[in-house]
């Protein structure tokens, strides 16, 4: 069998460590490392479960003394079955009351349990669970996108059960503590040294037990309901925003808090306005002559027509800016830009007069605008 992991090592503590050193290391790490509080790393549990069979040990003066012995390393402690967090008192404390102490719950969770023995009747299951957040769809024109606008939006989710009020029991009846956990919603097991903390096989970790179910949800304290709101999507969401609405997700489970609902938001596409980051871009064709000598061209705002100066020389793809005409920035932080990009229009097809006039431009314009390219790549 291989050799147990050091108590002291896993506590952080020195050998010589006082009972009230080695409990302040159990909290500490307790916390830090408990399920609860790192949920979705699977290396939190193990190494929580390593911290309270060190804790059952070390606080323990007789298997402590046995370990300091050496009589812990090849086999376990007398009674085998492994550690029981319930298990451990006298100076220390039980170690479901210290997580207790942690978390504002019973043992084993934050926020659970029935409080271990005795603690029939306080009408609490194990450990609140936060409700699911929830995501819902809402489609937008640009122009709502642009101004805000009120939104219904409607989501078929989990709710309290209105016949046992979320209780899971039958009206007139209550559930009560579980025999097997004793409301610790968790049950132990192993060999010597090593244990396995999981879900009670009785309450499926709930720390309560049902006798009588309520019919209309049978025993679950949830049905499906469709809930419908008003959202209100501030101006200058975009295509995939996110607008929050708190605590409208699904209900938590035995007194937990509910989830948030996530609005996201889906905008069409402007026939004019391309959004560019917190701004707009738009295209504006110019003609050949006004990129020439220069114009005053009309352009489209979010409210009003403006005009804007052309300079004399204009090159396609030159962008100018209105600064403060665009869309309004989340978070009430003033408005983008709006970029002009003037695009030079060329004709495909010229009538004679057009013809003409071209070959007259060319007799006075007939120099080569290629000939310092083609110079420069010959000396490369």
């Amino acid at each position: 069998m291989p050799a147990v992991k050091d108590p002291y090592k896993t506590l952080g503590v020195d050998k010589k460590a006082s009972d009230e050193e080695i409990k302040k290391a159990y909290r500490k790490l307790a916390r830090q490392w408990h399920p609860d509080q790192n949920q979705g790393d699977p290396s939190a549990e193990e190494r929580f479960k390593e911290i309270q069979e060190a804790y059952g040990i070390l606080a323990d003066p007789e298997k402590r003394k046995q370990y300091d012995q050496g009589g812990g390393i090849f086999g376990g402690f007398p009674g085998g079955g492994g550690f029981d967090p319930g298990s451990v008192r006298g100076g220390f404390g039980n170690i479901g009351d210290i997580l207790s102490d942690l978390f504002g719950g019973g043992a084993g969770a934050p926020g659970g349990g029935f409080g271990g023995p005795g603690g029939a009747g306080t009408g609490r299951t194990r450990g609140g669970e936060r409700g699911r957040d929830r995501e819902v769809e809402v489609h937008l024109s640009f122009d709502q996108a642009m101004t805000g606008a009120q939104v219904s939006v409607t989501v078929p989710m989990a709710a309290p059960c209105p016949t046992c009020r979320g209780t899971g029991a039958r009206p007139g009846t209550s559930p009560r503590v579980c025999p097997r956990c004793q409301g610790r919603g968790i049950e132990s097991e192993g060999q010597g040294l090593f244990s396995i903390s999981q879900p009670c096989s009785e309450c499926g970790g709930t720390g309560a037990k049902i006798d009588d179910p309520c019919p209309t949800c049978n025993g679950r304290g949830q049905t499906r309901q469709t809930k419908r709101y008003k959202a209100n999507i501030p101006a200058g969401v975009r295509d995939g925003s996110r607008v929050r609405l708190g605590g409208k997700g699904e209900p938590g489970l035995r007194g937990g808090p509910p989830g948030d609902l996530y609005v996201v938001t889906r905008v069409e596409e402007s026939p004019v306005f391309k959004r560019k980051g917190d701004g707009l871009e738009v295209d504006v064709p110019i003609t050949i002559v006004e990129a020439l000598r220069g114009a005053t061209v009309e352009v489209p705002t979010l409210s009003v027509n403006k005009r804007i100066r052309v300079p004399a020389g204009t090159k396609h793809g030159t962008v100018q800016r209105l600064r403060g005409e665009g869309p309004p920035r989340l978070g009430g932080k003033g408005r983008g830009d709006i970029r002009y990009r003037f695009v030079i229009d060329v004709p495909r097809l010229l009538n004679r007069e057009q013809q003409r006039a071209v070959d007259e431009l060319a007799q006075v314009m007939n120099g080569n605008p290629r000939e310092r390219l083609l110079a420069d790549a010959t000396r490369s």
